[in-house]
């Protein structure tokens, strides 16, 4: 996937944009994340992320880069669709790989915590 259109992605929206993102977000990440489990082999820092855009702390723009990230995961309407056996997690990887890179320092040791408990549980 090209830097242009990554960069487009992860572009922070408004405030009523990033509500309707966390709202998408904290009714389907879940359910996403159990199905690319086995095809993203950072899972732990996606799950992690989801705890650090949840996280008031979280300064607004890194929070506002990683609920684009994690709506693009989410959301049906990809580049690639997941569907798609082999590729379908590729374009979600690219974005989520770009966000995680960009906001690293404000995902907090608390956040790894909360993602492996989550992780625990999925793989049970």
């Amino acid at each position: 996937m090209e830097r242009g259109k990554i960069g487009e992605i992860l572009s922070p929206g408004s405030e009523s944009e990033q509500a309707r993102q966390e709202s998408e977000i904290r009714r389907s990440f879940f359910d996403t994340a159990r199905r690319a489990l086995r095809h993203v082999p950072f899972m732990d820092d996606v799950v992690a992320a989801y705890y650090c855009a949840l996280d008031p702390k979280t300064p607004a723009a890194s929070r506002g880069i990683l609920l684009a990230a994690l709506a693009y995961f989410v959301l049906p309407f990809d580049i690639v669709p997941d569907f798609i056996f082999g590729l379908g997690f590729t374009d979600d990887i690219a974005v989520l790989w770009a966000a995680f890179r960009s906001v690293r320092d404000n995902i907090r040791p608390e956040h790894y915590v909360k993602a492996r408990e989550a992780l625990g549980e999925m793989e049970d």
